[in-house]
């Protein structure tokens, strides 16, 4: 979910720039700085003031609801100057294209997805360097040559077009995969025969939050209805069905699988066990609870059987083993649990416990050469352990520190597996795992122009407003200076049982390497309403108790400045969709906190979220304004409706047009209103994409355009001059 931008003219006295010259670590300085204050006018936003709602006998009114109507030439018209007044604005600050080259140099390395086995071959994603986006390769063994299976950037001629979901057939021949155009959720399925080398002609439209599974000649996806035309990207996403198609078939000849014909807004992924003997359809309301169903699809009967039919708890299908499904869930154990479930007798009295609730939360399994490989969140970083699969304990993993394994894969019955390792100061590393010995040993590693040896990682616990206690990540460059001047970037989430664990790129944007190069801090707040400590830890950060998440944030930007890493004027929030919303309602609450504020692709109107696409699946976590009580408390947080004529921080607003997840309409009200209220000489800018959406598939090239921006806006209203920046 996310947001941005605004301006039309602009008066500014370029700042008298003193050349220097500076040796420090290899690097040098360029110039340094007298800021002064770059003078805004923004655009006339026209006000509609005969827009009011009454909630419950409380009138409310809503001005800019006009620009909710992402294909009208009056917003179109509104967001092209918006855009021109901040590029204006950001072509004065000196130091942008600096930024712009060395995020270039960071980003510019070899970067390697964790090899998978399908056939009798190992695959792998790869990027170059700045490659908009990663290339899909196959290799007979390890150490032989590579062949480019299917290259994304070549889907589009701007690299906005990019892979989603991929499936194998159980052979190997066939490849699945989904292509989105400009960062939008829709997808389009397509099929690419391995064994002759070419893409076949099948493909499969309006597909969204889809699974693709094979079985036999065809696979299982979910769909929704064609949407009327103008409403691709804002209508709501109702009466999603799930369908079979065989392959050479004409999408239109494809079989109905599963409809729900009475509720609109329940969603179903579709999901084979590797033997393709057991369809497994999770349904959902909302981004958390689901109902599990399944299907012997060895036998003959066409009715699912049910396993659970509400939605209190998640259940996953990890696979199968015989006539059991492993199931991964929350149900009657907050910090998740591995239950065996028998497809003869799939009543709860016959589950048994293979891996029992422990205190750290279950975060993956995986089945590999035999065992059971489970990833644990341990205090908000990984821990791996290995048992037998009868769940006794055999080791954990050493792993190189604190950090966050990613995607481990392998085969049931091979002996090696493969795992990916990041931290806040290291890009992810491949590692090979020997599933007998243990042992694990670098596969790949990235070569960096980062020296990671010269920053540190500490984990600090801070109290919340209600006494509880919160860790931190903090992480900057070795035996600094903590004199309550540093630069610090907090980011945060908070929501929908999402933890945030550490990573070298953990913003998606790459800004805290550069913010530590400068002497700066970055601090990862793991607040409630994330999944770092498992569904309480969740819970207590939904509904009405979502305040507890922003408080949560604020007494980490107060603690900073306590412990004098930082001050108030020398500290920048960041969060993106439900973390946009966390930016919003901090920086509306305690604008005297913040020197920045950086709401991203932000749900910002907790009042009307869930009139768009799939907005309506929040509620679980934010409840709903249509009734009294969700009103009561949507309305004491929600960013949009608690803006009033006071000094906010300057704000820089990012959301994009094809952001179909968080609608560019919460970005857009956001920035009018702000920019119409906004006190003294802090800048509100808007910065609108085109051609991307709320993040995912978004090329190299937008995201390091986006992220010199981010920097440059918020060095400069820090009063930080860029001294660190290779030439």
């Amino acid at each position: 979910m996310n947001r941005y931008l605004f301006i039309l003219t602009l008066v500014f006295c370029l700042p008298a720039c003193e050349q220097m010259t500076e040796q420090q670590n290899g690097q040098t300085s360029s110039q340094k700085l007298s800021f002064k204050s770059i003078n805004v006018n923004y655009p006339e936003t026209f006000r509609d003031t005969s827009v009011v709602d009454d909630y419950f006998g409380k009138k409310i009114s809503d001005p800019y609801r006009w620009l909710e109507d992402d294909n009208s030439s009056q917003t179109k018209k509104w967001v092209q100057a918006e855009n021109q007044a901040t590029d204006a604005y950001l072509s004065q600050i000196p130091f942008r294209q600096q930024l712009t080259k060395r995020l270039e140099q960071l980003w510019n390395y070899e970067r390697f997805s964790t090899p998978f086995e399908e056939g009798d071959r190992y695959y792998y994603f790869k990027n170059d360097g700045l490659q908009n986006q990663s290339v899909l390769y196959a290799q007979n063994t390890l150490d032989g040559p590579a062949e480019e299976i299917l290259n994304p950037n070549l889907f589009s001629e701007d690299g906005t077009s990019s892979m989603g979901q991929l499936a194998f057939s159980r052979s190997g021949r066939y490849l699945a995969y989904e292509i989105s155009e400009g960062g939008s959720d829709w997808r389009s399925i397509r099929v690419r025969d391995l064994q002759e080398g070419k893409t076949l002609a099948d493909q499969v439209d309006w597909v969204k939050f889809s699974g693709i599974a094979w079985h036999k000649d065809g696979f299982f996806y979910s769909r929704y209805p064609e949407p009327q035309e103008g409403d691709e990207l804002s209508g709501k996403s109702e009466f999603q069905q799930v369908y079979y198609h065989k392959l050479g078939d004409p999408q239109s000849k494809d079989k109905l699988i599963f409809a729900d014909r009475s509720n609109p807004y329940r969603g179903f992924v579709a999901s084979t066990t590797e033997d393709e003997r057991f369809l497994v359809l999770t349904i959902w309301e909302s981004t958390s609870g689901n109902a599990l169903y399944f299907r012997d699809l060895d036998k003959s009967e066409n009715e699912f059987i049910p396993v659970i039919e509400n939605f209190h708890s998640d259940f996953q299908l990890i696979d199968s083993e015989g006539d059991n499904l492993l199931i991964l869930t929350n149900y009657k154990a907050p910090n998740k649990r591995l239950v065996s479930i028998n497809a003869n007798k799939p009543e709860e009295n016959f589950w048994e416990n293979i891996l029992p609730e422990s205190e750290d939360v279950l975060r993956s399994v995986r089945i590999l050469g035999g065992k059971i490989v489970a990833t644990y969140i341990h205090n908000a970083s990984s821990t791996v352990r290995i048992s037998d699969m009868s769940g006794k304990l055999i080791r954990e993993l050493e792993l190189p520190g604190i950090g966050t394994v990613g995607n481990i894969s392998g085969k049931k019955e091979k002996k090696s597996a493969f795992y990916s390792f990041s931290s806040f100061t290291t890009p992810s590393t491949i590692y090979s795992l020997d599933l007998e010995t243990f042992q694990s040993k670098v596969f790949k590693t990235p070569a960096i122009d980062f020296k990671s040896e010269d920053y540190v990682t500490k984990q600090i616990w801070y109290k919340s407003y209600d006494g509880t206690k919160v860790p931190m990540f903090v992480t900057h460059k070795k035996g600094l200076e903590l004199d309550g001047k540093r630069p610090t970037l907090l980011y945060g989430y908070g929501g929908f049982d999402i933890s945030i664990l550490p990573g070298f790129n953990i913003t998606g944007l790459n800004l805290g390497p550069i913010f530590m190069e400068n002497g700066g801090v970055l601090a990862i707040a793991n607040i409630r309403g994330g999944g770092e400590f498992g569904k309480k830890w969740h819970e207590a950060g939904t509904r009405e108790k979502k305040q507890n998440v922003f408080n949560d944030f604020q007494a980490a930007a107060e603690h900073l400045i306590e412990k004098r890493y930082t001050s108030s004027d020398k500290l920048a929030i960041y969060g993106r969709s439900n973390g946009g919303l966390l930016v919003g309602a901090c920086m509306t609450q305690r604008p005297d906190l913040y020197a920045v504020a950086l709401p991203a692709v932000g749900v910002l109107d907790m009042l009307r979220y869930q009139e768009f696409t799939i907005g309506r699946a929040w509620a679980a976590d934010y409840g709903l304004s249509e009734s009294e009580k969700g009103f009561d408390y949507l309305l004491q947080y929600s960013p949009l409706h608690n803006i009033g004529q006071t000094k906010y921080p300057a704000t820089m607003i990012t959301t994009a047009d094809h952001d179909d997840r968080v609608v560019p309409a919460h970005s857009f009200k956001f920035a009018a209103s702000l920019q119409e209220n906004q006190q003294g000489d802090n800048p509100v800018v808007i910065r609108i994409e085109t051609s991307a959406g709320h993040g995912a598939g978004k090329p190299t090239s937008k995201r390091i355009a986006e992220a010199a921006d981010i920097l440059a806006f918020t060095f400069y209203n820090l009063e930080e001059n860029v001294r660190y920046l290779k030439n």
